[in-house]
């Protein structure tokens, strides 16, 4: 008799347990993501999203990889081709819109070019992150990374779609001074 109680219950427990939440490790590349003392930042803005956390960051193609269950996250029947502009709302709200998601990048790696500009300008986060967002915008760059403080923009970019002359042009605009080279 006490087996028979025993196995109602666990019964009772299995439909429960595989309704549970499911994990998974999901990696989005991550704008905002200029240099790598802003993972402090990152980390910050994830407190203010429930129930997800940072599994590992690779700095030089700016992809994170998170764990969060899309189906907690989410609301319930959010379709997998929306999850990833949902979760980039999510983070934007989270950090003050300093950080996004968008898709990895679809070029192979071995195809970008790493483009490196000189640059002079006041050292302080809003300006890197200025700089850093006037390069990133433009079609054709996968990933970039600006400090004033090392005097250097770099960009990853699909040649076939942009080129230096493109990102000086744009920092330019924007009264970015560049180093003569």
């Amino acid at each position: 008799m006490m087996k028979l109680g025993l196995m109602t219950g666990l019964l009772a427990i299995l439909p429960a347990a595989s309704a549970m939440a499911e994990v998974q490790t999901i990696k989005h590349r991550v704008t905002g993501l200029f240099s790598r003392d802003r993972e402090a930042d990152l980390r910050e803005a994830l407190k203010k999203m429930t129930d997800v956390s940072i599994v590992a960051i690779d700095f030089d193609v700016a992809e994170v990889s998170f764990s969060y269950d899309p189906e907690k996250l989410f609301q319930k029947g959010t379709k997998e081709k929306d999850r990833l502009e949902r979760f980039d709302g999510l983070l934007r709200q989270a950090s003050s819109h300093t950080f996004g998601a968008k898709p990895l990048c679809a070029t192979p790696k071995e195809k970008l070019t790493r483009i490196e500009i000189g640059v002079t300008g006041p050292d302080c986060k809003g300006c890197c992150l200025a700089a850093y967002e006037y390069v990133a915008k433009i079609d054709g760059v996968e990933q970039a990374t600006a400090s004033f403080k090392d005097g250097i923009v770099t960009a990853l970019i699909d040649p076939d779609r942009t080129n230096r002359a493109a990102l000086e042009d744009a920092l330019k605009k924007r009264q970015v001074q560049l180093k003569k080279s």
